[in-house]
Formats: structure tokens, C-alpha cells, sequence
């Protein structure tokens, strides 16, 4: 697949990218969808939240996904990292770690976010098992059952009487001091949600299964479950090093089409919004094809006048 041609190179093969390869391969696009393989959600058993897929697990998730479409012959699959892009819209060189190069009018990012390291001994043991970081994807599961919740400040005042919804059992642990001024403090108290600043000495578990959290000032709180503020990045750094606007939480700046600042060049799902959910990285995805094959088209007809 060496200096082939493409009319759209997709950057990333989750939700956002495999929903806009299916968009650009109907539209009869030729499209590359370079991926990797290390979905930030492979640590999760099962996708929720998205309509006819509730439940399934990433990995069938993006195998149908691949197998519905391959109906459509203008898209290709690579395993493999982009490396480097250089040149401009409608003229863009991909490089890639195993030595592929690719020239392509448009880009597309889909790289999604990536967990910085964890930082508290046992997290990564039930990460993904029974301590999650978004309620509307695992809360069900974990309904009215004695939860830990791991955050602090202005994060803990948003996400307290949001994971209320689910249960109201549940021990707020900061790790840390709580960031809170004394009204939100009362507030808290108010509602009956136990607060420990001590930061935490461990997490115990049992087969993925979290048994307790264990406090530097000896505290011990039992749970069942945890929810807890991920520390995320960009899931790669190139659009930043070839000079996509930034948010400062490390999205990449879209507008409403999925186009970044620099022509040619789009980014969708995780990568360039707060709404990380599988349903919400499709939809951009769909969205941003559909507006890059528009522009396509309007290119080539324009090179007919």
C-alpha cells in the first residue's frame, strides 16, 4: 500500500473513525483508516449507551463495525502509527512507524484520548472491572450499590449530584486536599455524602472486584465500585505538532463540522470534544465525512469549470 492515494486518510479506528469511513466508502470515497489497535476503552467489558449495540464489547463492536464496512471496496484498513504529515490541503504526505507513505487530499483525526498513568496503587487493577469514569456508561451496573468517588473540587460539585442518580450510597475520597470551599462543604453534608481529604494509600480488590480503599490516616472505606477523573491526553500528538488549535484541556478546537484551523484537516469523537461516549464520537464522525466529502465534491466539480 506503499505512496498510494487516497481522497481521505482517517487517523484513528474507534467509533468517530470507523463511523466516518462507512459515511465516505457509501459516498465512494477511496479511504485509509490507520489504526493501531489499542482502543483506549479495550480495558472496558462492554460498550453501553449506544442504540441496538448496549452491551457489547469493543472489540465485536469495531469487528462488525469492519465487517459491515468492507461492503465498500474504496476503504482499507492499515495496522499500523502515523508518524509524520507534511504538506498542505488536497496534497498531504503521511508517514507511518512500519515506513508506509500515503499522499491524501484530507485528513481526518480520530485518535480519541489516552490515560496518563494511574497514580494510586490497585486503580489499574479494577480500572474497567468495577472502577469506571463515566456513570451514563457503567452506572447501571452499579446501581445503589457503596461507591467511592474519586475527584475533587469543582469536578466532585458537578459529578456529586449527578452519580446521585444511580445511588446514594457513595463516599467521596479526593486523595488529596478536596479543593472545596466551606459552602460546598455544607453542601455535601447536607446530603449526607461522607468526605475524606487523606490521600490513598491503596485500593484492595479481589479478581478485578474492589473490596476497599485504604487512607494514609489508616481510614478504611468499603465499596463496591469506583468512579474516578481520569488524567487524559490527546490519543496521539500529531495534530498539535503540525498546528491544530488547542483547547486547554487538550481537545483539539473543531467547529460544528469538525474542521480544525488548519484547511483540509478535521478531527472527531474524543479527540476534540468533553462528551466522550461511543454514540457521541459516531455522530461526529458521520458528521465530519459527510462534510468532507462535500467539499471533495465541490473541489472536483469546481475543476471543471
Amino acid at each position: 500500500m506503499e505512496n498510494q492515494f487516497f481522497d481521505v486518510t482517517i487517523i484513528g479506528g474507534g467509533p468517530a473513525g470507523l463511523n466516518a469511513a462507512l459515511v465516505l466508502g457509501r459516498a465512494r470515497k477511496k479511504v485509509a483508516v490507520i489504526d493501531a489497535g489499542r482502543p483506549r476503552n479495550a480495558v472496558t467489558h462492554a460498550v453501553h449507551g449506544f442504540l441496538t449495540r448496549d452491551g457489547i464489547s469493543p472489540s465485536e463492536f469495531r469487528r462488525m463495525a469492519k465487517e459491515e464496512i468492507s461492503a465498500y471496496p474504496a476503504v482499507s484498513f492499515v495496522a499500523d502509527t502515523v508518524v509524520s504529515i507534511t504538506g498542505t490541503n488536497g496534497q498531504f504526505q503521511i508517514e507511518t512507524e512500519q515506513g508506509q507513505t500515503f499522499a491524501s487530499q484530507k485528513i481526518l483525526f480520530a485518535v480519541g484520548m489516552k490515560d496518563q498513568p494511574l497514580g494510586i496503587p490497585g486503580l489499574a487493577e479494577v480500572y474497567g472491572k468495577s472502577a469506571f469514569v463515566c456513570p451514563y456508561c457503567d452506572g447501571w451496573e452499579l446501581r445503589d450499590q457503596p461507591l467511592v468517588i474519586i475527584t475533587k473540587g469543582a469536578e466532585l460539585m458537578h459529578f456529586a449530584p449527578l452519580i446521585s442518580g444511580w445511588t446514594n450510597r457513595f463516599t467521596v475520597c479526593t486523595n488529596g486536599p478536596d479543593e472545596l470551599t466551606d459552602a460546598q462543604r455544607e453542601e455535601l453534608q447536607r446530603n449526607h455524602v461522607p468526605l475524606f481529604d487523606s490521600p490513598i494509600r491503596q485500593i484492595d480488590s479481589s479478581d478485578g472486584i474492589v473490596r476497599q480503599v485504604v487512607l494514609e490516616d489508616e481510614t478504611i472505606v468499603p465499596c463496591t465500585g469506583i468512579f474516578f477523573k481520569p488524567n487524559l491526553i490527546t490519543g496521539s500528538d500529531l495534530p498539535q505538532t503540525i498546528g491544530c488549535e488547542m483547547t486547554d484541556m487538550g481537545a483539539i478546537v473543531v467547529d460544528e463540522f469538525g474542521k480544525t484551523n488548519i484547511p483540509g484537516v478535521y478531527s472527531a469523537g474524543d479527540a476534540a470534544t468533553r462528551m466522550h461516549q461511543a454514540i457521541a464520537a459516531a455522530s461526529m464522525g458521520a458528521l465530519a465525512a459527510a462534510v468532507i466529502n462535500n467539499e471533495l465534491n465541490i473541489e472536483a466539480w469546481g475543476e471543471n469549470r
